[in-house]
């Protein structure tokens, strides 16, 4: 029998036992912190209203808020699903300050246009629309910028459907079995390699 390869098998267990932590880490870590913070989450819509948020805090999803729209400056679209188009304006809020962004109202016009001049806005707090790739997020660790979703469609829109927890993501558990899957499946392969060059 020939002597088992020093270096492609220290090689293999480095790489097994890399997959393996990760799959502890979403398992022991990744899962148990999103469990939290869903839940926190699911307490927000029930909070009393806080003022919309100058820069992105996760902490404050699904909060019931208000700001004031001194002029939108822009109205896009953007995908809403089943629901069509989102009408997305970006608003002025006075000479200083970043602004917001608030979410109109829905339509299915693919060219749905909307005459809105701006005002108090109330509704709950979101997640803005996000450009970037999906792969692009795992090097740009900047957080997503939030959105006033009104409870109060502007004319011409259909409501916008109140955020949901639901709907927040929760993969960790999934990730976890993935990565010890990859680990067994390489551990399973190289032994089938190391038995056949025994052979």
């Amino acid at each position: 029998m020939r002597r088992i390869p020093l270096i492609p098998t220290l090689v293999v267990g480095m790489a097994v036992a890399a997959m393996i932590a990760l799959g502890l880490w979403q398992l022991l870590d990744r899962l148990p912190a999103k469990e939290a913070h869903i839940a926190r989450l699911a307490k927000n819509p029930s909070l009393p209203a806080v003022a919309f948020p100058r820069f992105p805090d996760d902490s404050l999803l699904f909060r019931r808020t208000s700001a004031f729209c001194l002029e939108p400056v822009d109205i896009r679209r953007a995908g809403a699903g089943s629901a069509g188009y989102r009408l997305i304006a970006t608003c002025r809020t006075g000479a200083e300050g970043p602004g917001f962004q608030v979410q109109l109202g829905t339509t299915r016009d693919p060219l749905g246009k909307v005459d809105w001049r701006g005002g108090k806005v109330s509704g709950w707090i979101g997640h803005a629309p996000d450009s970037r790739p999906l792969i692009a997020t795992l090097f740009d660790r900047r957080p997503q910028d939030m959105l006033l979703i009104a409870d109060t469609p502007a004319a011409g829109l259909t409501a916008n459907t109140p955020p949901n927890v639901a709907a927040v993501p929760n993969n960790h558990l999934a990730y976890a079995v993935q990565w010890f899957l990859f680990a067994g499946i390489a551990a399973i392969i190289y032994a089938i390699a190391l038995r056949r060059r025994a052979r």
